[in-house]
């Protein structure tokens, strides 16, 4: 049997995208005749502790030598001693989610470091896999991987019934997805939500509080300043079932994200048949189709409250994205599809 390590930073069931991507591309990988041993390579990634460093390092050397390992770019980046010290002897695939110095919020200091970190780590690596094609483009122009070692596999999208929406009678149900943190741009969509008080909607938030605690408290604050609090529910992480439930029960999906490495709430949102409003940061706009969609520029309140209000007022606009939202998630690929690519990229290295 084919066997590989892959290094995660903290718990495999961490509610978030990439985190889903990691696991399901496990099962992918272990239906293709893979085994893969799960490496827990620690919490506070991309900001370890010394300790926690100390534990990486000690956790991956243990991985028999000549073994490919796939390590998780949310620690890698910034493993690159390690990453180097690895390379000696195992073969590193590194999967890039997105790069670590465009999360938002950083400081200009803290986005340089986590930049050169990541440029020297994946220097020291095989191969690289991203899930998108303008991450694809940001590794090799700004981290200078070269092409040929780098592998688009894209989020795959199991089959789901279209949505049935809320049926509530002129009261749109608005939902949004993302774990909460700066990134996500929730603070641009409770204040455009805000201009359009004179109009019906609610908004469910669903996504997890405990990743940026200072952000999940803003929220709430920001919420509660715009007198929201009974028109905007904030769910937290929820569960695979309720999640399915909060989009079939939907009228419009909207995350005013400021950057995505592919955004897998948008697809799935097209999966369900959702009209989708969204921004064009990185690759979203790869992702929902014009036709599909409503983008604007990323943190542009007033324009997002334009698009909202557009949506919200328009049932028959609402009904063209979400026809043209449930054809073009039919084009998407499957996860068994993404599996084979991410395999064959793992294959190279082995």
């Amino acid at each position: 049997m084919k066997r590989a390590a892959f290094a995660v930073p903290g718990s495999l069931e961490t509610p978030t995208g990439g985190y889903a991507y990691d696991r399901r591309i496990i099962y992918e990988l272990e239906r293709l005749g893979w085994h893969i041993e799960c490496v827990d390579v620690g919490e506070g990634f991309p900001w370890p502790t010394e300790a926690t460093l100390s534990t990486a390092h000690a956790r991956l050397l243990k991985v028999p030598a000549g073994q490919p390992i796939i390590i998780d770019g949310l620690a890698l980046g910034v493993l690159p001693e390690v990453a180097s010290e690895l390379a000696n002897h195992n073969p590193l695939l590194a999967l890039v989610h997105h790069p670590l110095a465009l999360e938002w919020g950083l400081s200009a200091d803290q986005a340089d470091i986590l930049r050169r970190s990541e440029h020297a780590a994946l220097a020291s690596t095989q191969g690289v896999v991203v899930t998108s094609p303008a991450t694809a483009r940001i590794v090799a122009s700004d981290y200078g991987v070269p092409a040929d070692r780098i592998t688009v596999a894209r989020p795959g999208n199991d089959p789901v019934p279209r949505a049935r929406g809320s049926r509530d009678v002129g009261m749109p149900h608005l939902l949004s997805v993302g774990a909460v943190v700066p990134r996500k741009g929730f603070d641009v969509l409770v204040a455009a939500l805000a201009t359009l008080s004179s109009l019906p909607w609610k908004l469910t938030i669903a996504g997890d509080l405990t990743r940026d605690a200072t952000a999940a408290a803003r929220l709430h604050s920001e919420i509660a300043r715009h007198g929201l609090t009974d028109r905007i529910a904030v769910l937290g992480a929820v569960s695979s079932e309720q999640l399915a439930t909060l989009y079939d029960t939907a009228d419009l999906f909207v995350l005013a994200s400021y950057f995505e490495g592919y955004g897998m709430a948008y697809s799935e949102a097209l999966a369900y048949g959702l009209p989708v409003i969204g921004t064009k940061a990185g690759a979203i706009a790869e992702t929902v189709p014009r036709e599909a969609g409503l983008l604007v520029t990323a943190g542009d309140t007033a324009v997002l409250a334009e698009v909202l209000r557009r949506a919200l007022s328009d049932s028959g606009l609402r009904l063209r994205l979400a026809a043209a939202a449930f054809v073009a998630a039919r084009q998407l690929p499957t996860w068994s599809q993404s599996g084979v690519i991410f395999a064959s990229a793992l294959e190279r290295l082995a």
